[in-house]
């Protein structure tokens, strides 16, 4: 064999496939006799990678906003569907395809490639679209004892495994797929090293989250959690004993096999023997391509997953797009439109091309996304811009009406530019929001007030980025932040910078960063600019604790102090043999400065409440920030004098800590906003439900009778607001949302997946149906029509059958200018809704 091509496509994944098909109705249109593109697979078949999925494996059609463009048909099916229409796409477009055929070497360049086959022949190619995707290299699991052969890494049929309990390690789609397959035959255990599914499709989420929550299904998750090492059962070679690293410590666990679904890595050595170059050594990097996605080498263009594409649709796009290009047909992205809206309102009017390739050149931390990351959070986030009052706004203005008219309201996915006017404030200290901001032009003005109650102020230029302190710790906003001269934003939601953090190390490390610079600057250095700061701040450890694990121990010797990035810490005291609860420390907070500024014996023990995270502050750095001019002495001098206070008081009232205690084992150390209720008040009359209920369309949000009590104090099922709400956690349609005032509630885009319950740790909320439409109250006290007032529970009886239960839970009558309408019916004040600050003075009242 021994032939030249105008385009040779290597590798026949949905990429190739869509790129090859393109290059058949190409030479078609031309009414070429013979073709000028080949495909070439080394597998028998087309699209590997696929033909190796579980059988009857569902494939979806993601990105739901993005529409494909495609000689190929692809529509979200199972995976026997999909490639039998691929076969047959194949053949209607008479896409000339060598199966079997490895390519083993290319040489060459533009207009003349050698392409060398593994069994001895070789082609020719002017051009050359490499479609390899990734899967044939899958990332190891590297656990000690990891190489043994009841480890792998594909599942081709679940249905080949019974009776056998599997650990399925992973977050992926392809890891969820697995998981849910193998429960019909098997015990199945997940092991998720983060603490939501953030990476899955909607589809695989609900469908993981629903599992996990069924008694029926067979299937345990661990989250945080990892394997630590894998060893062999002496006597029964089908057996392994694993030791997992949990939230909750090491555990052992019995498992007839291993499956680790953990993404896969690039073939470096294949692809760099071309020439390519990847921009760094770290094994999951891209290559580096221009727009029309060729490489360094010109003539050599990725597609697919080695483009950093991993999403079907997606590929299939990029490769009908390249032989466009190469065909000399320049057209634009499908996702083109979607971020053409989303530039509308800007002030400078750059092709769309031009204005992603500005904006992520402008903004260090994410130029280190490839194209299609960055085009992502463009098309999942605000653009937000200020004009100064005048033509320029009232111009943007008017554009923007005229764009919102011919979008009638059709698609939510397109949408436009959000105007601000210069100085409208973005937010106010002491709300509660996790939307992330990235400047891509002009100023933001950050004023903050310091303890003595003067106010700091700062600019943030193009480039930088806030709001990452709520985003970590879930804390409220600290700072008020204002639109300055010229000022352009991107908000991201927090899902989907969570799953960015958890994709991508650079922007992990470049929000962490900050974080703790400005962490210091809160605490020691209000002054200092930021580069001041970034040096010192780069050899500060971070501690991560699990719930119920040490920050330190009493008696123990450490000079040093900690900042609580995130969760929250319990200090207790060991006294004649009795832990005395001393003091709740939340995120945002410092323990421990006592041992920096008097003592550097730990006269308490703190311990994680919830998964935490603390920033260890040295000697050394201590010293250095309080030779500044700007430390705040005398406010650090004061913390240690109050933390004295409350240990004595807590020493002597052992009762008061008794009572504290009980709430912080029971969650409350995570809340914002609780309901308690006094025993020694409360008669039982239940008109808190019942106007909980008449509040919300007959359906109570509490259950006062259920919940834990100590000492009269009552904690009735409801919500908790918590700092860092778990329900808020994979809900696909970001339905759970937190008001600015920090109330947590659930909107009605609510789809009923029921994610937020299976999350929530506390059981307050429920899936129920809409109620049908209550009489009104004449009707009900003359005819007895309906319900009366707040009988709740017969009003859910009723309402459409084929209605869709969805979530709901206590919102704190958000809505209500009276506020909560539990407390408000109270007739003895029982009833309560109380904070972090007052959990002291509550137990301290309820001793007197």
């Amino acid at each position: 064999m021994s032939s030249h091509y105008h385009i040779a496509i290597i590798g026949s994944g949905p990429a190739g496939l869509s790129a090859a098909a393109r290059a058949a109705q190409k030479d078609q249109e031309a009414g070429r006799n013979e073709p000028t593109h080949v495909l070439l697979e080394a597998f028998p078949l087309h699209a590997k990678t696929i033909q190796q999925y579980q059988k009857g494996k569902y494939v979806m059609a993601e990105p739901g906003y993005l529409n494909l463009r495609s000689d190929c048909e692809f529509e979200q099916g199972t995976r026997e569907n999909i490639l039998d229409h691929w076969s047959q796409n194949l053949t209607d477009n008479k896409v000339n395809c060598l199966y079997s055929s490895e390519v083993s070497k290319v040489t060459g360049e533009q207009g003349n490639f050698t392409i060398q086959i593994g069994n001895g022949t070789s082609l020719s190619a002017e051009n050359i679209v490499l479609a390899i995707g990734v899967q044939g290299n899958p990332r190891k699991l590297g656990s000690p004892g990891s190489e043994h052969p009841l480890v792998q890494y594909q599942l081709d049929d679940p249905d080949e495994y019974h009776g056998e309990h599997i650990i399925v390690v992973g977050a992926g789609d392809a890891a969820i797929e697995n998981a849910v397959a193998l429960t019909a035959n098997n015990k199945v255990s997940i092991l998720n090293r983060k603490d939501e599914f953030s990476r899955a499709k909607e589809g695989n989420l609900n469908g993981i989250l629903a599992a996990i929550s069924d008694e029926k299904v067979a299937l345990e998750c661990f989250y945080s959690s990892s394997v630590k090492l894998v060893e062999p059962d002496s006597d029964d070679p089908k057996l392994l004993h694993v030791t997992l690293n949990t939230s909750e410590g090491e555990i052992k666990v019995d498992a007839h096999r291993i499956i680790a679904r953990l993404g896969a890595i690039p073939q470096r050595a294949f692809v760099e023997s071309m020439g390519i170059e990847f921009p760094n050594k770290k094994p999951e990097t891209m290559p580096e391509l221009d727009n029309h996605y060729q490489s360094n080498v010109p003539g050599i263009y990725i597609v697919g997953a080695l483009a950093g594409y991993p999403l079907i649709k997606q590929a299939m796009n990029q490769g009908y797009d390249v032989v466009e290009f190469i065909n000399g047909n320049e057209i634009d992205p499908a996702d083109h439109p979607l971020l053409e809206y989303r530039f509308a309102g800007l002030p400078f009017r750059l092709d769309v091309n031009e204005q992603v390739h500005r904006l992520q050149q402008i903004i260090p931390m994410l130029s280190q996304l490839n194209s299609l990351q960055f085009r992502e959070l463009l098309i999942e986030s605000s653009m937000i811009a200020s004009y100064p009052p005048g033509l320029e706004q009232k111009e943007a203005e008017t554009r923007l009406a005229e764009i919102a008219k011919t979008l009638g309201g059709s698609k939510t996915e397109l949408r436009i530019t959000e105007l601000l006017k210069e100085g409208d404030t973005l937010y106010e200290p002491g709300q509660f929001g996790t939307s992330f901001y990235t400047i891509v032009a002009g100023e933001v003005q950050i004023e903050k007030w310091l303890e003595t109650g003067e106010s700091v102020k700062s600019t943030l230029k193009r480039g930088e980025f806030f709001g990452e302190m709520s985003l970590l710790s879930g804390h409220p906003r600290l700072e008020r932040a204002s639109a300055g001269v010229g000022c352009i934003l991107i908000e991201t939601p927090r899902r989907i910078m969570l799953k960015l953090i958890s994709s991508n190390e650079e922007v992990a490390a470049g929000i962490e960063w900050l974080f703790v610079v400005r962490e210091l600057q809160r605490h020691f250095a209000p002054r200092a600019p930021t580069s001041e700061l970034r040096a010192l701040s780069a050899n500060l450890e971070i501690r991560r604790m699990q719930a119920g694990e040490f920050l330190y121990e009493q008696g123990s010797e450490e000079e040093c102090l900690y900042l609580i990035k995130s969760g929250g810490i319990t200090l207790s005291k060991n006294v004649n043999g009795e832990e005395i609860f001393i003091s709740q420390v939340r995120a945002g907070k410092m323990v421990g400065q006592i041992s920096l500024m008097g003592d550097p014996i730990r006269r308490q023990s703190a311990v994680a409440t919830v998964v935490s995270e603390a920033i260890r502050i040295d000697r050394q750095t201590f010293n250095t920030l309080m030779q500044r001019s700007d430390a705040p002495i005398a406010t650090l001098q004061g913390y240690v004098t109050e933390q004295i206070a409350v240990d004595t008081r807590m020493e002597v009232r052992p009762e008061a800590a008794a009572s504290m205690n009980f709430l912080m084992k029971n969650g409350l150390g995570e809340a914002t906003n609780t309901l308690i209720i006094d025993e020694s008040l409360c008669v039982g009359c239940d008109n808190c439900e019942k106007a909980c209920a008449e509040t919300h369309n007959g359906i109570t949000r509490l259950d006062r009778r259920e919940g834990p009590t100590f000492a009269n104090i009552h904690i009735p099922t409801s919500c908790r607001h918590c700092e860092q709400p778990h329900c808020m956690k994979d809900c696909p349609p970001n339905a759970i949302r937190r008001a600015e005032s920090g109330e947590v509630f659930i909107n009605d885009s609510c789809i009923g997946c029921g994610n937020c319950q299976i999350n929530c740790p506390y059981d307050v909320i429920r899936m129920v149906k809409p109620p049908a439409k209550k009489p009104g109250l004449i009707s009900w006290m003359l005819l007895g029509l309906g319900t009366g007032p707040g009988e709740s529970k017969n009003s859910q009886k009723g309402g459409s059958p084929s209605a869709v239960k969805k979530a709901v839970k206590c919102d704190a009558c958000v809505d209500l200018p009276a506020g909560p309408a539990c407390v408000n019916a109270c007739p003895t004040g029982a009833a309560m809704r109380i904070g972090p600050a007052q959990f002291v003075e509550l137990v301290e009242e309820k001793q007197r």
